[in-house]
Parts: structure tokens; C-alpha cells; sequence
């Protein structure tokens, strides 16, 4: 059953910096995937380690998936073309962890009867079928609620305001610290330079019949329900289906304006990334 793309919408956060989000589609697959902003020095060319790693992952998953890899094959050949090219492309090994880039993920490959969803950290897969509930596909409700409670402590502790400019500094050590647990055990798996990770992708296989509408989102889109209470997962859907995701990505960065230090809605930036594909199963 081949997807057809309703709408697609990737705005970055701040229109003066690089978009890390990246998303692509195929006719039997489709991916989202958020690149961590960096939190120590730029090891690879370009503008931003964080993008690199979100554009050439999404690149190399609809590539194997073209060459006739399954879903799961896809991501383990995927991670490892990230490994040898991050190497042979950085300035210097990474001292620690947090230097390397990592990105969020989440992508569908055709199956039999719908699709095979893989997935790691906060993207998500919403998806309608006809005359049942919107389920969600993913943890990315609950993370981003843990998310919001850890940078309210964290601005608390310091004394400022949750998503001032200044405050980057503030949070670094708390943020390197939680980065060097990726792809560890003790920490959340995530794309990246880590042939490791494909063990430990996370899976799922949905029933998905013809007219099944499956919105793909990275957490800046996801915001608008997971956050800002403007959608409940149905709503969200409904609206991606009637007003589109621009008129949605609008709503979001209005929201954001009104809220810019992150007083009512703790976050670490006011604005991030905002990604989201909009599918219907054929």
C-alpha cells in the first residue's frame, strides 16, 4: 500500500539559523528526523553538525530502502554509512559523547497490511484509521512532558527564565552531561555515528488499511499538543487534514511569541525546528 503525501511543512526556529529537522519521502516509505542541537564544538563541515546528521540520515534511509533493505535493514545500513562518514569527515575525534550528533527519528516503511514504524526519542507517528481514534506511535507525549519538567527545575535551580537567549550557557553542563549517556545503556538510544544503535530501534507494526492518514512530526510540530494544549492528538490530525500544516506551524510560532521566555511553557529555546508529513495510505 503506497503512500501519497497530502502536505509537508519543515520551518526552522530561528529563520536565521540552520534547520536541523529533516524529513523525506518515497512511495512505499517516509521519515522525519530531528537533529540534537550541538552542545560542544563543531567537528564537520557545514553549518551545523546537528543538520548534517538529520539530512544524510534521511538521505541514506529512503536510499537502502530503494536498493530493497527492509525497514529494520535500512536503519543498521543507515547508521553505519553515519559512522564511516562522520570519521572520514570530522576535524578531530570527539573527546566525549556530546560531541557527536544525534538526531530523533521516525520512519514507515510499507508492509503487507499498512506499514512498520522504527523510531527513536521524542518523533512521533499519529495515525487515523477510518471511523477509529487517532493513536500515537511513539514516545513523544510522555517525553515531552518529562522534557518540560527538567528544564522548569533546571531554570529554577539557576534562577532564570526557561528559554532566554542567555541562558545557553547556564544549561551547557547539565546538557553535556545527559548527552554523554546517548546510545548507552544508562541513557536513550538515537541516529547517529553509532553503529550500536540498531539494536536498539525501536519497532512497531500498524494495521494500516487504504484511506489510513498518518501524520509523521518532530517534537517542534508535535508542540502544539504535546505542549501548548492547543490540539489533543485528534485535533491535530483533523486540523494537518483541514487547515494544513502551514496554518498549524503559524499557530505554533504565534504561540511561541506571545510565550517568548518560556515563562508559561518551559522549554530550552523559544522557538524549535518545526517538521511534520502529512500521509494518506494508498
Amino acid at each position: 500500500m503506497p503512500f501519497e503525501v497530502l502536505d509537508s511543512l519543515s520551518i526552522p526556529g530561528n529563520p536565521e539559523k540552520q534547520n536541523e529537522d529533516a524529513f523525506a519521502c518515497a512511495d512505499n516509505a517516509a521519515v522525519v528526523m530531528d537533529g540534537a542541537t550541538g552542545v560542544g564544538d563543531q567537528l564537520l563541515p557545514g553549518k551545523s553538525d546537528a543538520a548534517w546528521v538529520s539530512q544524510f540520515g534521511v538521505r541514506r534511509l529512503l536510499a537502502h530502502i530503494k536498493q530493497g533493505e527492509t525497514a529494520q535493514g535500512a536503519v543498521k545500513a543507515a547508521l553505519s554509512d553515519t559512522q564511516s562518514s562522520f570519521i572520514g569527515l570530522a576535524r578531530r575525534p570527539p573527546a566525549e559523547t556530546y560531541e557527536k550528533p544525534f538526531a530523533s527519528m521516525m520512519f514507515v516503511v510499507e508492509s503487507a497490511d499498512g506499514f512498520d514504524a522504527l523510531w527513536y526519542g521524542d518523533c512521533a507517528a499519529l495515525v487515523k484509521r477510518q471511523g477509529e481514534p487517532v493513536i500515537v506511535i511513539g514516545e513523544a507525549f510522555d517525553k515531552r512532558a518529562q522534557e518540560a519538567a527538567r528544564v522548569a527545575k533546571l531554570a529554577a535551580k539557576i534562577g532564570i527564565a526557561p528559554a532566554a537567549a542567555a541562558n545557553r550557557e547556564e544549561f551547557l553542563p547539565a546538557l553535556r552531561k545527559a548527552r554523554n549517556y546517548v546510545n548507552t545503556v544508562e541513557g536513550a538510544y538515537l541516529f547517529g555515528p553509532d553503529i550500536i544503535a540498531a539494536d536498539h530501534v525501536a519497532m512497531k507494526r500498524v494495521h494500516a488499511p487504504k484511506g489510513t492518514i498518518v501524520l509523521l512530526a518532530t517534537d517542534g510540530f508535535l508542540a502544539a499538543a504535546s505542549d501548548y494544549g492547543l490540539y489533543d492528538a485528534e485535533g491535530l490530525v483533523q486540523a494537518a487534514q483541514e487547515k494544513g500544516l502551514q496554518a498549524i506551524g503559524a499557530e505554533i510560532r504565534a504561540l511561541e511569541d506571545s510565550d517568548p521566555t518560556g515563562e508559561r511553557f518551559a522549554r530550552f529555546k523559544k522557538s524549535d525546528d518545526t517538521t511534520a508529513i502529512l500521509l494518506k495510505v494508498g
